[in-house]
């Protein structure tokens, strides 16, 4: 897989001070602009457009809605996703695959959304000072990071601009995600079915769902998290909630009816 480096120089500019919203933002596009060329994408149409309005209805209750909130796929078997400041989410096809209903994505898409409302990535830069960050989206959607030989030729830390957020962020946009879900509509209990299908399959197939673990760690204490959030919502709120929908079965029933995803490169 091609190496992305997020220019230094923009970053060390942005980092010098506070980044504004619109810094974030312009950030966020040339990122984009990266990782839309150098990763291989799912440019279906149908598909793209199925996740986008999953990703608007969500994103368009929470206080960025006025961000222009863009939703992609990565056509990588991999299960993983991850968000680029200034409203960039990027979901994995082998995420998708793994779902069996809709609230289970718009639980991942809440997650990383929230990622994003939050300001992870800024709040991440600002601390950084300047520091060497040299990105790699290997590290995103692979565990290459893990290895040694890998790590000889990238700069891991680099990573922790989208991919390793700190287990407070991560409860964060845990948190998050359960009210941006119920605010759209739809069931947040797909946030912990989700998991719990991840965790299963890492003791069945060890290593299958590493990458997914490596950037969202902490995966049985945040099902208790996620479900004691939803235990303070009454009942009657959370009645009613859709679970899945016909049109998600369909773009499913897409995404898996693509051709196989280019295997991954390491290198």
């Amino acid at each position: 897989m091609k190496r992305i480096f997020i220019p230094v120089v923009v970053i060390a500019g942005l980092t010098a001070c506070g980044v504004s919203t619109q810094q974030e933002i312009q950030m966020g596009q040339q990122e984009a602009a990266q990782i839309n060329q150098q990763l291989p994408m799912v440019n279906d149409p149908e598909a793209n457009r199925y996740i986008n309005l999953l990703g608007d209805q969500i994103a368009s209750h929470t206080s960025r809605a006025n961000l222009d909130w863009r939703f992609f796929i990565v056509n990588s078997s991999e299960v993983n996703a991850f968000a680029v400041p200034g409203g960039f989410i990027y979901v994995n096809r082998g995420l998708i695959e793994r779902t069996d209903r809709m609230d289970e994505l718009a639980g991942v898409l809440g997650h990383e959304i929230q990622h994003v409302v939050l300001r992870h990535t800024v709040k991440q830069m600002e601390q950084m000072q300047g520091a060497n960050i040299g990105v790699t989206l290997a590290c995103v959607l692979t565990n290459i990071c893990n290895s040694g030989i890998a790590q000889a030729g990238i700069n891991v830390a680099g990573t922790a601009l989208f991919a390793k957020f700190s287990r407070t962020d991560e409860s964060e946009a845990d948190a998050g995600a359960v009210p941006n879900t119920i605010n759209a509509g739809i069931d947040p209990h797909g946030i912990i079915t989700m998991f719990q299908k991840l965790i299963e399959e890492q003791k069945t197939r060890p290593g299958a769902v590493d990458a997914f673990f490596a950037t969202h760690p902490g995966e049985e204490e945040r099902i208790a998290a996620v479900q004691a959030i939803i235990n303070q919502y009454p009942a009657s709120q959370l009645r009613g909630l859709t679970t899945n929908t016909t049109n998600y079965n369909t773009f499913r029933a897409r995404i898996r009816s693509l051709p196989p995803a280019p295997p991954t490169r390491t290198q």
